[in-house]
């Protein structure tokens, strides 16, 4: 049983960054329509900058987490200024094209600026050790859980009451609708590639704090793709949730099964969901964006 419980405890711990990340691509697909195929590089970059930042100013876990959002929020508003917006009106294929020459872009960027080497983001208490349920758990671990149940009850208010997170679920409804209704799609799609470079940001610097820094963190875009794939594209607090369940059904599959069957767990769980539920767990039934 403690075997067990720790499975599920480290499970949920990479669960929340992949549930972050998994957002991320859901709040950029319920504004635009589109996926963004560069998350991961989003998040790899904002979390060697903040590392930057964190080591120049010598920051704790809180700073750390706040720098992550401003770096990773500004960088994503910069994306879509220069690359995105131009692209406006253009053949959807051809948008998720430039997201994928980005990706690649933003790679070379990171290899060339920090180089391949692994490095080791140390926050001032991450490391230490805290019991649960028997199982000694990181100061980091139990943060990016809290971090993610604190950023899905801020969108569920978000998306609920706030004026702009009505204007948002208007223009993925109907964008045409929605801005003869006065609404700027071009800023509620700016604050959409903000809010989800900010939440790949944050999966970013914990995966970096909890596992190591490395040009390699790019994976946890394709890693936390299954889950929002399980979620629904149009749920973004569904995407959050599924995060979670990839992450522990990955490690149980893991640690009872196969290492190497790991990998493939949530690909594999996704299968078999969206042969029931074609929509994903949290979607809607019907989804005309492609």
């Amino acid at each position: 049983m403690g075997y067990f419980t720790e499975l599920v405890l480290s499970g949920l711990a990479i669960g929340a960054i992949y549930g972050l990340m998994a957002m991320s691509f859901a709040v950029i697909y319920k504004a635009t329509g589109i996926v963004n195929f560069s998350q991961g590089e989003l998040g790899m970059l904002t979390a060697y900058s903040s590392w930057s930042i964190a080591v120049t100013l010598g920051t704790g876990g809180i700073v750390t987490v706040v720098i992550a959002l401003v770096c990773g929020a500004l960088l994503g508003m910069l994306c879509e200024r220069l690359i995105m917006r131009p692209m406006l009106g253009e053949p959807v294929l051809s948008v998720v094209l430039v997201t994928v020459g980005l990706a690649v872009v933003l790679r070379a960027i990171v290899t060339m600026v920090w180089g391949a080497a692994p490095r080791k983001f140390e926050v001032a208490g991450a490391d230490a050790v805290v019991h649960v349920l028997g199982t000694g758990m990181r100061v980091s671990q139990l943060g990016v859980i809290g971090v993610l149940l604190l950023v899905l009850a801020g969108f569920w208010w978000f998306l609920r009451y706030s004026r702009f997170g009505v204007a948002m679920r208007a223009v993925a409804a109907d964008e045409n609708t929605a801005r003869l209704m006065g609404i700027s799609t071009a800023r509620v799609q700016s604050v959409a590639w903000a809010c989800a470079s900010a939440l790949a940001g944050l999966a970013g610097v914990f995966f970096a704090v909890i596992y190591g820094l490395s040009p390699m963190i790019y994976e946890l875009g394709l890693k936390a793709f299954p889950a929002t794939v399980l979620g629904g594209f149009d749920a973004v607090i569904g995407a959050g949730f599924s995060g979670l369940v990839i992450g522990v059904f990955e490690n149980q599959v893991g640690g009872y099964l196969s290492s190497i069957l790991k990998d493939v767990a949530g690909f594999v769980l996704i299968l078999v969901v969206l042969m029931v539920r074609p929509f994903g767990l949290f979607g809607e039934k019907r989804i005309e964006r492609v």
